[in-house]
């Protein structure tokens, strides 16, 4: 059995070869359409010679110059065009097979590898690869400048306007006021929209959430679900026991002891006047909501009242909600796999610093839309939003690059 080749990289860390960080890399075993000396064939372009690189420039000029200029720095005003001077061999090679096998769809790129031969793309991938890569513009800085505006203050900020009946961090101590914390963000933010839209009524909410935007209010209910949860400080007369007993129905939906793990909104430690006005409300029609209609409508007015005491002396808990990650958190993720701020020094993992914006804005969309298919990359994305995804590609358009060189090293 052949053994897999091994590779000396030697990351160029500051102008020259001076002070260059140095480290192993271990290549995949032959496979089909692999070369001779044990690597596979998208690592070719790693070991090319000065020749191969002179000849993958003679295949850009034909091939790719009109879109990537033989510099491999777009010039184009198309958003979508990537920088590709420096990047990584392997993942050009990689990437040109998959535009050449269809699998990024009909495109301009499709027809410009189409009829080139696995030699040529090793070639063209070795030439871009030891081209000097881009750096970060004036324009990208400028515009990378906006920081990431952190949801959590921006809650705070927004909620300052509720603290006056809420409580400042959503703990109420007015009976007839709801406790806001320990609520999951996607209910409250539900029932905001409702008072919004004149689903609830409630004259004096829906006046005062009137002017709330979309963002606000998810930074709002961020802020609340990451508040240390209490129960509300007000009175709750009633029959806890006989509470207890009767609350036995609604765990189903609510939880043990009120606290929800579902789309139910957690009733634990909720102001108890409150939880009574929400229940008659359901039976006299005023508020609707179809699964509540049939269970507010099977309790009379002692078991609602013990019902309200009972939840309001459970312990509420805090819902399953991440606080944000800043910008830099985000990127150290990702630079696990492609390298510290952006520069790989795997042959296969794409570097992104000094990459264009738009570019990385695009590629991060597509995975998450399952345009482009990698599991890792769907992973990561998962959840992140597109006001991060504009962040991340920001951050990385503003790295500076750094060249890589590749050495093989004799096998054993």
């Amino acid at each position: 059995m052949k053994r897999s080749a091994q590779f000396l990289v030697a990351a160029i860390l500051a102008a020259g070869v001076l002070g260059a960080g140095l480290m192993l890399a271990r290549a995949a075993p032959a496979t089909a359409g692999g070369s001779s000396d044990g690597t596979g064939g998208d690592l070719r372009a790693a070991l090319a010679t000065p020749q191969d690189i002179a000849e993958g420039k003679r295949v850009a000029e034909a091939s790719c110059a009109s879109c990537h200029g033989l510099s491999g720095i777009a010039k184009s005003k198309d958003k979508d065009m990537p920088n590709i001077a420096g990047q990584r061999p392997g993942y050009l090679y990689l990437e040109m097979r998959v535009y050449q096998n269809g699998g990024r769809g009909n495109t301009p790129m499709n027809n410009a590898v189409k009829f080139l031969s696995d030699d040529a793309l090793v070639k063209v991938a070795a030439y871009y690869a030891n081209v000097e890569p881009a750096q970060p513009t004036a324009a990208s800085s400028v515009k990378s400048e906006a920081k990431k505006a952190d949801p959590l203050s921006a809650g705070k900020a927004a909620a300052s306007g509720c603290a006056g009946c809420h409580g400042e961090t959503g703990n109420t101590s007015a009976a007839g006021m709801p406790n806001l914390v320990g609520l999951d963000p996607k209910y409250l933010i539900g029932a905001v929209k409702a008072y919004k839209s004149g689903q609830r009524k409630h004259d004096m909410m829906k006046t005062l959430v009137s002017a709330v935007t979309d963002a606000e209010l998810d930074n709002i209910a961020l802020f609340y679900a990451l508040q240390k949860p209490a129960k509300a400080k007000t009175p709750s007369p009633g029959n806890q026991a006989a509470g207890k007993s009767a609350a036995v129905a609604c765990a189903g939906c609510h939880g043990e002891g009120g606290v929800s793990t579902g789309t139910a909104p957690s009733l634990a430690g909720q102001d108890a006047q409150y939880f009574i006005d929400a229940m008659k409300g359901y039976k006299d029609g005023t508020r609707k909501d179809d699964a509540m209609k049939a269970p507010a409508a099977s309790v009379d007015e002692a078991a609602i009242k013990n019902l309200a005491a009972y939840y309001a002396n459970q312990a509420p808990q805090s819902p399953k909600v991440r606080k944000p990650l800043t910008v830099e958190e985000m990127a150290q993720r990702c630079d696990r796999c492609h390298g510290v701020a952006g520069n790989s020094t795997d042959p296969r993992a794409p570097a992104l610093a000094a990459q264009r914006q738009e570019y990385l804005e695009r590629v991060m969309r597509a995975y998450q839309k399952g345009e482009r298919k990698s599991t890792a990359m769907s992973a990561m994305l998962d959840g992140v939003s597109d006001g991060d995804i504009v962040s991340l590609a920001a951050y990385y358009s503003r790295q500076k690059a750094r060249s890589v060189v590749y050495m093989p090293l004799p096998t054993r």
